[in-house]
């Protein structure tokens, strides 16, 4: 969801083609990249801890970042391509609500009896990696509508690309650690996760269906607040 902030800025921004102008802006692209990102950054956070290896988890993040980033440069390029064909929505879509499900169905099977050898196994890293990338390209589907408003200003669009893939890199990374902090803040990334992917299903089941990012950023905003109401004891977190 995070590039979609910049449909907003849409009304600043007419009239900036050169780096001068857009130099200003890029603090309000940094705060709107790293609010909507969270969602985003959780979802990532949460794949990278299968590898139940610090090491091993920062370079699945860098890796799988630099991955997200060339995707979103393509779909960036390739937006009006994308936009003209609505079964990549669907697919975008249905993987985001596929992520969503398999959280629900492990956080069962972890929860069951004699599950515990299983839910110690780390993930391959290579598929830790593609699923990294794959599911920042999801994300990024959602804000391929912004990037074709404001198509005319590709450094911009460029620009908040670079941006959002070092938002997500860092935060991402402080997830990794909130996670064991707050034991509600995994659920509310995934309950976002399926929202997203609820919301491109919608959109493409009914293309005059234009919510407003309001809604979507009050829905996140909404969910990382329950996710932060909860924190582990300290007795918990050592243990």
């Amino acid at each position: 969801m995070d590039t979609a902030a910049l449909s907003s800025l849409t009304a600043w921004l007419d009239g900036v083609d050169q780096l001068g102008e857009l130099l200003p802006l890029l603090p309000v692209l940094v705060a709107l990249e790293l609010l909507l990102s969270a969602d985003n950054a959780i979802a990532l956070a949460a794949i990278a801890r299968e590898q139940r290896d610090p090491r091993l988890e920062r370079r699945a993040l860098n890796l799988g970042i630099v991955m997200a980033f060339g995707l979103r440069v393509g779909l960036i390029l390739m937006a009006q391509y994308v936009l003209a064909f609505p079964p990549i929505q669907l697919i975008a879509g249905g993987y985001l609500l596929w992520i969503c499900f398999s959280h629900w169905n492990s956080s069962i099977e972890e929860a069951s009896e004699g599950s515990v050898e299983t839910a110690s196994k780390p993930i391959r890293f290579s598929r830790t990696v593609l699923t990294l990338a794959i599911t920042d390209l999801a994300f990024s589907i959602d804000s391929v509508a912004a990037a074709v408003a404001i198509s005319d200003q590709l450094l911009l669009v460029l620009t908040g690309a670079l941006i959002g893939v070092v938002a997500l890199r860092f935060t991402s990374g402080l997830f990794i650690r909130w996670l064991q902090i707050y034991p509600r803040l995994e659920t509310a990334g995934f309950l976002a996760v399926g929202f997203v992917g609820l919301k491109l299903l919608a959109l493409m089941a009914l293309p005059t269906l234009h919510p407003s990012e309001l809604v979507t950023l009050a829905a996140v905003v909404g969910l990382m607040v329950w996710g932060f109401s909860l924190r582990e004891s300290p007795a918990a977190e050592e243990s």
